[in-house]
């Protein structure tokens, strides 16, 4: 595969983490979470530009915290939108390559190996996913119905799509008004094209609340630092 885009995810603004600043610049490890994947981009060649979408008064922050940890790849910072599908589709438009990875800037345990697997799968859309190891069913204040455990997968980034497709998929969901939680269900939506699932691992997790902070020192600290001190 010829290089590829990045759209690195970091507009939310960290309501559930119940602090003053966005979750991505917050630190683990004493280091700013959006920085630990940084440091694995940095890493591989076949990235040839990074588009980051940010909250509009964190701009010139993240543009420091990005320079300040000596990032070298071409990056835009841009506003992002007010949803997390709305920072994907104007980030999108800024893309030159032909295939984009999009990753969130708070799944900071992600791997190098995992980036270059996505990149040079050989399927054009890709994914990384789990399986559920607990039941689910569906239904709000009582039980709707079974859901097959076996036929369900729990989503996680990064995720590898055709820049055009995926940005026309944006372009209808915008017009229709449609929301998505994630860009793999959005281009499922529109196209219903195979999406390769390949398999994720349990320390790729996502920080959203206080207690995924906890989780991720843990992590850091056994997963992170135990991986260095042993290569």
């Amino acid at each position: 595969m010829n290089r590829v885009s990045m759209v690195l995810l970091a507009g939310g603004v960290g309501k559930r983490m119940k602090m003053n600043v966005p979750k991505q610049l917050l630190t683990i490890g004493g280091k700013p979470i959006i920085a630990h994947v940084l440091e694995k981009i940095e890493m591989i060649d076949e990235i040839a530009e990074v588009i980051i979408p940010s909250p509009e008064n964190y701009i010139e922050e993240t543009i420091m915290t990005i320079n300040d940890h000596q990032f070298s790849k071409p990056f835009q910072v841009i506003e992002g939108g007010s949803s997390r599908q709305e920072s994907t589709y104007k980030a999108l438009q800024h893309v030159q390559h032909e295939h984009v990875i999009i990753h969130e800037a708070v799944r900071p345990f992600v791997s190098k190996e995992e980036f270059i697997h996505l990149i040079h799968c050989e399927e054009e859309n890709a994914i990384y996913g789990l399986d559920i190891p607990f039941t689910v069913l569906e239904g709000k204040e009582y039980i709707e119905g079974n859901l097959e455990r076996d036929r369900l997968v729990n989503i996680q980034l990064p995720q590898k799509f055709n820049t055009e497709k995926l940005l026309a998929a944006h372009e209808k969901a915008h017009h229709e008004m449609n929301e998505f939680t994630e860009d793999a269900s959005l281009y499922f939506h529109y196209y219903g094209e195979n999406i390769k699932v390949l398999e994720g691992t349990e320390y790729n997790i996502k920080i959203t609340k206080p207690i995924d902070r906890k989780v991720a020192e843990i992590i850091y600290k056994d997963y992170v630092l135990g991986r260095e001190y042993s290569e």
